[in-house]
C-alpha cells in the first residue's frame, strides 16, 4: 500500500506533463487521473488500518492515510470528473485541463499530510494551479481576480510559515502533534495561514469575489474541492489534540453564522453559492468526527450547484423570477437545494444528522441558527419559476442557447447520483425525531423566506472585502487568536 501511495501522489504531476506533451489526448487523460484517484479513495474505505509513512524522520516530514483522507479524496476525485466532463464539448485548452490536474493532485497531496512542511508545499502549489485557472480567461477581470487570490494567499502563507518554524524550533519536527506543548504564538500564526486559505471566518471573505467572478467549471473546483485544502489539517489535528478541537469548533460555528447570515441577504447567485461555502466549511469544522462525510456531501452539492448556476439566464434572482428556467435544469437545482438543507433522501440529511449528534452543547443553538438560516438560502432557487424556454447564459455571450451539452448531465449524473447513493453511509439517521426535525426546519425556513427575505431589499456592505482591507484582517486576527491560544493554554494548565 506504501508504494501504491507514492505512486497516486506523484500520477498527477506525470499526468499533467504528458497532457503537455499529447495535448489530443488532454480529456481522456485527466478524466483518467480523476477515476484512479476515486479507486484509492476506495481502497482507503477497505483498508483494514491507516497508513503511515514516514519520509524523513529527522524533520518529522510524515504521511497519514485513513478513512478521513479517503473522504477528501473521494470528493476531489468527483468534483474533477464532473468538471472534465463539463469541459468536454468547450474550447479549454490542453493547459486548462493541465493545470486542473496539478491542483488536483496538489489538492490530494493536502488530503495525506501529517506535517507542516509538507502541507506548505501542497498549499503553495495550490496557489499557484488555481490562479493560473482563475486567470484562465485573460481579461483585465479574471488576471486581477487571480493575482488578489494570488496575493491574500501568499500573505497567509508567511504566517503559516513562520508558525511552522516556530513549531519546528519548539519539537524539532515538524509533525501536526507538535502544536501539542507549541508557543501560543506558533499557533495562533499556523491557524491564521490555515483560516485565510481555506476561506474561513472572517479572513476567508476574500472566496466570495474569487469564487463568483472564476468560470463556471473553475467556481465549481474552488468551492467544491480547493478551499478544503486548508479545511482538513485543521480537522486532522482537531481529532488528534484535545486541546486544538474547542479552537477548531469555535471557528466552525462563527464560520456557519457568518457565511449564512450574508448569503440569505444576497441577491446574486453565484455570490450567494460562495458564502454559503464559507458556512458549510464552518459545518464541517464544527464536528470534527463527522467532517469528512460532511465535506465529501458539500463538494458534490456545491459543484453542482456553481455548474448549474452558470447555465441560467441571469445571476440575478430578482431578474430569475421573470425569467423561466428549463425544467430538467431546476429538477437538478431541486436536488441540490433538498440535500444541502438537509431533506431525507439525499446523503445532507445524513450529513447533518451526524454532524448533529457530535455537537458540543454550547454549539447547538448556532448551528441550528445556520441550518435554518441554510434553508432560507435555497428557498431562492427551489421557489424558482421553471418551463420550457430558450435559455440566454452568462457562458455564451448572451446568444440564445436552447439545448445544453451532454458533459454538463453527466457532470450531474457524478454529482447527484453521488449525493444519492452517498446518502447508504448513514442510515442510522433515519430515525423518527431526525426525520421530523428536519421536516419541521427546512420549511419554515422556506416560510420565512417567501414571507420576510423575498421581500427584503437589505444589501450587506462589500468593503470588508476588498484586498487592503483583507491583509489588515490577518492582523486582527492574529491577535484573536494569540488571546485564544493562550487562554486555552493556561485553562488546560
Amino acid at each position: 500500500m506504501i508504494n501504491i501511495t507514492i505512486a497516486w501522489m506523484a500520477l498527477p504531476f506525470f499526468v499533467g506533463f504528458l497532457i503537455y506533451l499529447l495535448p489530443k489526448l488532454d480529456r481522456l487523460l485527466a478524466l483518467g487521473m480523476a477515476l484512479a484517484s476515486a479507486a484509492y479513495a476506495a481502497l482507503l474505505f477497505l483498508a483494514p488500518s491507516p497508513l503511515d509513512i514516514k519520509l524523513l524522520d529527522n524533520f518529522g516530514v510524515t504521511l497519514a492515510v485513513d478513512q478521513l483522507s479517503g473522504f477528501f479524496i473521494l470528493t476531489n476525485a468527483l468534483v474533477s470528473a464532473a468538471v472534465i466532463l463539463y469541459c468536454w464539448q468547450s474550447d479549454k485548452k490542453s493547459f486548462f485541463y493541465m493545470q486542473a490536474i496539478i491542483l488536483h493532485g496538489s489538492v490530494n497531496a493536502t488530503f495525506i499530510c501529517a506535517d507542516f512542511i509538507s502541507l506548505y508545499v501542497a498549499l503553495e502549489v495550490i496557489s499557484v494551479a488555481a490562479f493560473l485557472l482563475i486567470a484562465y480567461p485573460r481579461t483585465d477581470r479574471s488576471i486581477w481576480v487571480g493575482l488578489r487570490y494570488l496575493f491574500v494567499s501568499n500573505t497567509a502563507m508567511l504566517f503559516y510559515l513562520v508558525g511552522a518554524v516556530l513549531v519546528y524550533q519548539a519539537h524539532h519536527s515538524f509533525n501536526f502533534a507538535g502544536l501539542r506543548g507549541a508557543p501560543p504564538e506558533a499557533i495562533a500564526l499556523i491557524f491564521l495561514g490555515l483560516l485565510a486559505k481555506g476561506g474561513i471566518f472572517v479572513p476567508g471573505l476574500w472566496l466570495p469575489l474569487t469564487h463568483s467572478e472564476s468560470q463556471t467549471p473553475v467556481s465549481a473546483m474552488l468551492s467544491g474541492a480547493v478551499v478544503k485544502s486548508a479545511v482538513f489539517p485543521l480537522v486532522r489535528c482537531a481529532l488528534m489534540l484535545e486541546e486544538i478541537d474547542p479552537i477548531v469548533r469555535l471557528f466552525g460555528v462563527g464560520t456557519a453564522l457568518l457565511g449564512v447570515g450574508y448569503a440569505v441577504f444576497e441577491k446574486d447567485t453565484k455570490r450567494m453559492l460562495a458564502f454559503h461555502t464559507i458556512s458549510q466549511l464552518g459545518f464541517v469544522l464544527a464536528a470534527p468526527v463527522a467532517g469528512g462525510f460532511y465535506a465529501l456531501t458539500h463538494g458534490l452539492v456545491k459543484s453542482a450547484l456553481f455548474l448549474l448556476a452558470g447555465n441560467l439566464p441571469s445571476r440575478n434572482f430578482k431578474e430569475l423570477q421573470y425569467k423561466p428556467i428549463d425544467t430538467k435544469i431546476w429538477l437538478a437545482l431541486i436536488i441540490a437545494s433538498f440535500s444541502i438543507s438537509g431533506l431525507p433522501l439525499l446523503a445532507g440529511f445524513g450529513a447533518k444528522v451526524l454532524t448533529t449528534k457530535n455537537l458540543l452543547s454550547w454549539e447547538v443553538i448556532g448551528m441550528n441558527i445556520a441550518a435554518l438560516g441554510t434553508a432560507i438560502s435555497f428557498a431562492k432557487f427551489i421557489f424558482l419559476p421553471h418551463g420550457k424556454s430558450t435559455q440566454t447564459t452568462p457562458n455564451n455571450g448572451g446568444k440564445e442557447k436552447s439545448k445544453i451539452s451532454p458533459g454538463f448531465w453527466w457532470a450531474m449524473v457524478i454529482l447527484l447520483g453521488g449525493l444519492i447513493a452517498a446518502n447508504g453511509f448513514y442510515l442510522d439517521a433515519y430515525k423518527m425525531k431526525n426525520i421530523v426535525k428536519a421536516m419541521a426546519t427546512v420549511p419554515i425556513g422556506w416560510l420565512a423566506y417567501l414571507l420576510i427575505f423575498k421581500r427584503s431589499a437589505i444589501k450587506l456592505p462589500r468593503t470588508i472585502e476588498k484586498f487592503d482591507h483583507q491583509i489588515g484582517i490577518m492582523s486582527l486576527m492574529l491577535i484573536l487568536l494569540f488571546w485564544i491560544v493562550w487562554a486555552q493554554s493556561r485553562f488546560l494548565i
